[in-house]
């Protein structure tokens, strides 16, 4: 190999190295880049997911803060709470988040929106970010809510029994025993694991039994799966629901009626009560009960003539005295009060004619609460519909033990809620099991609107929880 040939392989060597060399570094600056993007893109999963946990972390912090401010409180005091600027409403609320050494990281904001009038919804929108990474928020909304007595089909503070020929559509629960003999579409609970029903002698029944078919075996055996009757099934013992604590909301919204709020109305004491009838055009008649027949509910005469007001929307028309209402609305949602703080004497809702909803949606809701009774009159309708929540606060909802003419009567429905704190009942039965008063078919429909849409106003449950969330 001469000068000139050795000369040309070191070139060639030369640049074949200095090829190899480029495409090294075009390879290892690709994975530096890779590493690096990689590297990058796993610390901002990071810190969106440290963003994401500090944003529920705010949310966590709200409910505790509803729960010290306004568990176990009156409807007055809550309305009370919500009026004294609390945090995130009408101003965001800021606050640093640390880690577990106490080193700040981030930041949640919250902005709340309290509930409107009548209602018990809260909404709670908590932002969520870190130092290192500010833009890259996250963002949790969550609805709270103070469960409406609305929300059962029947709620009872006694021992109850449906019996057969009876149809629930929704949830039941008592803090006595419940019999149930007829067909509930939804859970059935009772706040006692096993009782001695009043209706008949013998040893202890579960708290939810059935007589229907095969009666249920006694406790302490095994708890038969009863899709016949039970179709949403059965649960005992549950939380016991206080009924006490409705006599603060009636002073809260007799205060609100007599303020006029959102057009509320209040009727004193005068004569037995009012008859009143709503209609449709917004408006509603009411006249002066002067005097009723005290073993059929039925009114014999009125004192004065009728008068007509508007129907308050999302208000209370509360009458210091018993209420006999009928009628039927249209777009407007409304509670009817029949109670007397004044004195000892209890007074009663009266209810015999229809009452109904034009919109069957959260634009036309009734909630009627007698501080005694809910008590359907002797000459009720055959075929009778309430669409309405109820409550009798001490007292009971149903129909008396009448007798002679109108005892019997064939049907109701009633398309709302039930809350009775004495036993519940439209029929009566002798000890043969013959239908002896009230109404032959029953039908308990549940207004799914009432979870949402309650009467304004309605007593609810001690505490918010939490019906809703979403990112």
């Amino acid at each position: 190999m001469n000068k000139q040939e050795s000369s040309m392989l070191r070139g060639s060597a030369l640049v074949y190295g200095m090829v190899i060399m480029f495409m090294v570094s075009i390879v290892m600056t690709s994975i530096i880049g890779f590493v690096a993007s990689q590297t990058k893109y796993s610390l901002q999963i990071h810190a969106r997911e440290q963003a994401f946990q500090i944003a529920e972390s705010g949310i966590h912090f709200y409910r505790w803060y509803l729960a010290h401010q306004t568990e176990g409180r009156t409807a007055s005091q809550v309305a009370t709470f919500w009026g004294s600027s609390p945090y995130g409403v009408g101003t965001p609320y800021d606050v640093e988040y640390t880690d577990p050494g106490g080193s700040p990281i981030g930041m949640y904001r919250l902005i709340v929106t309290p509930p409107e009038t009548g209602s018990t919804t809260v909404t709670v929108v908590a932002s969520g970010w870190t130092y290192r990474y500010p833009a890259d928020i996250r963002i949790i909304t969550v609805r709270f809510r103070r469960p409406s007595w609305s929300e059962y089909a029947v709620l009872s503070n006694d021992n109850i029994r449906f019996g057969t020929g009876t149809e629930v559509y929704g949830k039941i629960h008592s803090n006595g025993g419940i019999r149930f003999d007829g067909i509930a579409h939804n859970i059935v609970t009772s706040a006692l694991s096993d009782y001695n029903d009043p209706d008949h002698t013998g040893n202890n029944e579960f708290g939810v039994h059935t007589h229907s078919g095969t009666t249920d075996p006694l406790p302490p055996a095994a708890v038969p799966d009863r899709p016949d009757v039970f179709m949403g099934g059965r649960s005992f013992p549950a939380v016991e629901t206080d009924f006490n604590g409705v006599l603060g909301d009636l002073s809260y919204m007799k205060g609100q009626a007599q303020a006029g709020a959102g057009g509320s109305l209040y009727f004193s004491n005068t004569g037995q009560g009012r008859h009143i009838i709503l209609k449709t055009n917004d408006t509603f008649d009411i006249r002066t009960v002067q005097s009723f027949n005290a073993s059929t509910n039925e009114i014999i005469n009125y004192s004065g003539s009728w008068v007509t007001y508007p129907i308050p929307n999302d208000g209370i028309i509360y009458v210091e005295n018993n209420v006999w209402v009928e009628g039927t609305v249209n777009g407007r949602r409304v509670t009817i009060v029949a109670a007397n703080l004044i004195s000892a004497a209890r007074k009663t809702m009266y209810l015999g004619k229809d009452i109904r909803y034009t919109n069957y949606d959260c634009s036309d809701m009734i909630g009627l609460i007698g501080q005694q009774h809910v008590e359907v009159y002797r000459q009720s309708n055959d075929v009778l519909r309430i669409d309405a929540s109820l409550i009798a606060q001490l007292g009971r909802v149903g129909r008396a033990n009448y007798t002679g003419p109108y005892a019997i009567r064939d049907t109701i429905t009633v398309y709302g809620a039930i809350a009775s704190n004495q036993r519940y009942g439209f029929s009566w039965i002798d000890m043969l099991g013959n239908h002896v008063s009230g109404y032959r078919n029953r039908n308990l429909y549940y207004d799914n609107n009432l979870l949402y849409c309650p009467p304004p106003y309605f007593p609810t449950g001690t505490q918010y929880e939490m019906d809703l969330w979403k990112e």
